[in-house]
């Protein structure tokens, strides 16, 4: 699971949504539940202006014409000041009293809610702790600052800065880096914040979290003290040899290793003081004590790891542990899962169904003993169970992770839980545990309880899609999970679903129905719900998260214009938001040929003119972000419009990729359709079209061998793209996306080897089940491409009509979640624009007027390939 989406979703219930609304809204005083600082709402005296900008207040001196004053850098040393959530209120007022009469600009979080999420635990680690910045003219001035501001919140505590270095011991830390916002592409062709350097070109502002300073700058003298102070302290002198990182939060790391003394292997768990915040405010050193002290209580019943250490190394506690063989519950499900399978063979469902089983009584048993010591566990979930080996036929289980363990007579409701297992507010004690083993009996066999957080009615529909799926299940087994999960009084909504997503058009207007009533065309940032990559510069706008990408779904399947949303799509490129990375699907050059398929030519050549003028030319030569997206679509707008200078430029694309030279043998690359050299493939194939010269049609067919090289048989022999820890099948990064290459490249040239692995690849999109229903990483891409490469007519129908396992209503109406499945998304990769594409790439959605849908340069086929039979590839 990745975990950067949890924090979108404590600020809306249905959708992803940014942490920074809660500042702007409670600025704009739409939000009353938002507690501003003080200093958040004072007045700023004449010759001051402020700004939002994320969830920074921003404070800045200007002069007569409201223009930042001239002579201030745009980069150097900045300072960061930490705060803790009870501090924060003094720490704002102190900032603002010294900054504003020295004239030096300063921003600062202006709520405690904002701040909390800032530091929550799984919050970015880049960004842990900053509380205020504060921008110096020049090394003097931050000497001075260091100094006196120091001085006056010496004691201080506050979360410490993982990417800068500490001033002393107070809340002061320093980081080299840009005051403006500048831009640049970075290696591997994206578009990243930017500072300069000594030869003054720019480059990329790196902000991992780890002091580094750039090359070309001298570290300060007076700095040196603290960094040697930094560096003094190691694991050096530790009784243990820490071997591995398992897993890092923002409240800190978890780390395999080897007690020295004995040689027995053991897990340390890392806590950093006033960072990692839970939902009651706790950090993750009251967590961990939690959790030593839950631990301590539950020994010698054979559920958990037992205690081995306590320690402190600088400022951070350590919880030694021993260390626990097997594997996490959630790890077995890839191997495991007979589902993951075109045809399921009977015996194989059986076997996992004893084994699914045989795991639920085991976790229980295990709960059981816990709740017999008086503790609740209270974040239990598929990740937190430790399967070992089978004893006397039964799998083993050890439960982890009791950080939000408490007795049951202090229990007061979870602090944090993982978002499929999460119980409602009104269970507690052991009813929170009890709700997460009814949780479990689902997710065994169809793991998508995520969607109870957006809709508890959904366990009902994924009880009947489990039970069909697993007819060995005992009666009443899946009936007493609903039962559980939704209260036993609760009444059942029958239908659960207004709309089949495969039916047409009915299942077509409840989906659109669904993604005009989710707009928010009052907002800056974004018009639609989407994934969490709209909230990065100029997110809002793309094909792939944004606007632009539901608009191309909303004109392709038929649904006619959104001319609201044209509208909104116009204004917000006009300008667009600094920064807008300069791609296909995650930037300018798509929303340029979305709206020139709109009728907005004029404009998408004002977005293309900006792109030209930057260093475009330094792009990956992916699909998704790279020279092979804008390429494709400058030759389109080229087309359109009569401009050749266009479609030269195209071709300039198309030979700068093709005059790279390729990875080394050895080199971890990525393959696919989006990033990977399928996508540069299929711009050359559409050159090749248009130019019909022969050595980008050669060009095509070596970087689609290049994919191919990536690529391996699963467990059924089907072909899927490796990525190392996985096999991949999807369309934007597995082997779907370069099937639907070969398809095209296949009407242009015979080729035996891609014939072969077009068969080898076409079962991956058969399977039973995928984990999300999104167009590039889930089912609906492979709906769309067997619908576009003319699939037996079972096969669309079956894969077009398991759409509905995912599907949750939204206003009454057909909605789809995004990512990780724990809000919904109306956008084109994740979400539902992206499933109303897909159906209506079937046969039956055209009409007299229009082909079935598509994806841009990716149209159905003119001629259908030769299919391979079922069980080809096998």
């Amino acid at each position: 699971m990745d975990k950067r989406y949890e924090v979108f979703c404590l600020a809306d219930r249905y959708f992803y949504e940014t942490p920074d609304r809660l500042s702007s809204s409670a600025l704009a005083g739409t939000d009353a539940t938002v507690t501003l600082f003080e200093a958040a709402k004072r007045p700023v005296p004449e010759g001051w202006q402020t700004s939002l900008s994320g969830d920074w207040l921003n404070f800045s001196p200007v002069d007569a014409a409201g223009e930042p004053r001239p002579g201030r850098p745009r980069q150097g040393w900045k300072i960061h000041v930490s705060a803790c959530l009870d501090n924060a209120e003094k720490m704002a007022a102190q900032v603002w009293e010294y900054c504003v009469p020295r004239a030096i600009p300063f921003k600062f979080v202006p709520g405690r809610q904002p701040l909390h999420l800032r530091n929550s635990k799984y919050a970015g680690r880049g960004s842990s702790g900053k509380f205020a910045t504060i921008y110096p003219a020049d090394q003097g001035e931050l000497e001075s600052i260091l100094h006196e501001l120091g001085e006056l919140l010496e004691g201080e505590p506050g979360p410490y800065i993982l990417t800068d270095l500490r001033w002393n011991s107070g809340p002061l830390y320093v980081r080299y880096g840009g005051f403006a916002k500048r831009h640049c592409v970075d290696e591997d062709g994206a578009l990243v914040p930017a500072i300069e350097n000594a030869q003054g070109v720019l480059v990329p502002d790196r902000r991992d979290p780890a002091f580094q300073v750039p090359e070309w700058v001298a570290l300060p003298a007076f700095l040196r003290p603290q960094l040697d102070a930094r560096n003094a302290t190691t694991v050096s002198d530790l009784p243990y040899r820490i071997e591995k990182a398992l897993h890092f939060s923002n409240g800190g790391g978890v780390y395999a290793g080897t007690d020295t003394r004995d040689g027995s292997k053991v897990v340390l768990k890392e806590a950093r003081p006033h960072a990692g915040l839970a939902a009651d405010g706790s950090d993750a050193v009251a967590r961990l004590e939690r959790e030593k002290a839950a631990l301590e209580r539950i020994s010698g019943l054979g559920v958990a790891p037992e205690v081995r250490d306590w320690f402190e190394l600088g400022e951070h506690r350590f919880l030694v542990m021993e260390f626990l063989e097997g594997r996490t519950l959630n790890a077995f499900f890839a191997e495991r899962h007979p589902l993951l399978a075109v045809d399921p063979d009977p015996d194989a469902v059986a076997s996992y169904t004893s084994w699914a089983l045989g795991i639920h009584r085991a976790v229980e048993r295990a709960v059981a003993a816990v709740h017999s010591r008086g503790l609740v566990c209270n974040d239990l979930h598929m990740f937190n169970v430790m399967v070992g080996p089978d004893e006397d036929g039964e799998p083993t289980v050890r439960l982890l992770d009791f950080e939000g363990a408490v007795p049951l007579a202090e229990h007061r409701g979870q602090t944090m839980a993982h978002p499929g297992f999460v119980a409602p507010r009104d269970r507690t004690g052991f009813e929170v545990d009890a709700y997460a083993l009814a949780c479990l009996r689902l997710a065994l066999f169809v793991p998508m309880t995520t969607l109870l957080v957006v809709d508890r009615e959904k366990a009902a529909h994924l009880a009947e899609v489990a039970a069909g799926q697993f007819p060995g299940v005992p009666k009443g087994f899946f009936e007493e999970a609903v039962r559980v999960i939704r209260g036993a009084d609760a009444p059942v909504r029958k239908p659960y679903l207004p709309a089949r997503p495969d039916e047409w058009p009915a299942g077509r207007e409840s989906m659109v129905r669904a993604i005009l009533a989710s707009a928010t065309p009052e907002r800056d940032d974004r018009l639609f719900p989407g994934d969490i990559s709209q909230f990065a510069d100029g997110g809002g706008l793309g094909v792939a998260h944004g606007a632009a990408g539901v608009l191309y779904a909303l004109d392709a399947t038929g649904a006619g214009r959104h001319h609201d949303g044209e509208d909104w799509l116009l204004r917000h490129t006009d300008p667009p938001p600094a920064g807008t990375p300069l791609g296909f699907y995650d930037g300018l050059s798509g929303v340029a040929y979305v709206l020139d398929r709109l009728g907005h030519t004029d404009r998408a050549l004002d977005l293309v003119d900006r792109v030209l003028d930057e260093k475009w030319q330094r792009l990956s030569p992916t699909l998704h972000g790279g020279l092979a997206g804008l390429g494709l679509a400058l030759d389109s707008l080229g087309r359109t419009t009569g401009e050749s200078d266009l479609r030269d430029r195209a071709l300039e694309a198309a030979w700068t990729i093709a005059g790279q030279p390729a990875p080394e043998a050895g080199t971890r690359v990525r393959a696919g359709l989006m990033h990977g050299a399928s996508g540069p493939a299929l711009l050359f194939l559409r050159l090749y079209e248009h130019t019909r010269e022969p050595a980008l049609l050669d060009h095509a067919a070596e970087f689609l061998r290049r994919d191919l090289a990536r690529c391996v048989p699963d467990r059924s022999g089907a072909l899927q793209v490796d990525e190392g820890v996985r096999t991949m099948p999807y369309l934007g990064s597995g082997g779907v996306g370069i099937a639907m290459v070969l398809d095209d490249f296949l009407a242009h040239r015979d080729d035996e080897e891609f014939a072969r692995a077009r068969a080898a690849i076409l079962p991956t999109a058969r399977q039973r089940y995928y984990a999300q229903p999104g167009l590039f990483n889930g089912r609906a891409g492979m709906v769309l491409h067997l619908a576009r490469t003319r699939a037996p007519r079972e096969d669309v129908a079956a894969q077009s009509a398991a759409l509905a396992w995912y599907a949750v209503p939204y206003q009454g109406h057909l909605a789809f979640p995004g990512n990780q499945m724990m809000r919904l998304s109306m956008d084109l990769a994740t979400g539902t624009a992206g499933c109303l594409l897909a159906v209506g790439s079937l046969p039956g959605a055209a009409s007299a007027r229009r082909r079935p849908a598509g994806l841009p340069f990716l149209p159905p086929l003119a001629a259908a390939p030769k299919t391979a039979p079922r069980g080809a590839g096998r």
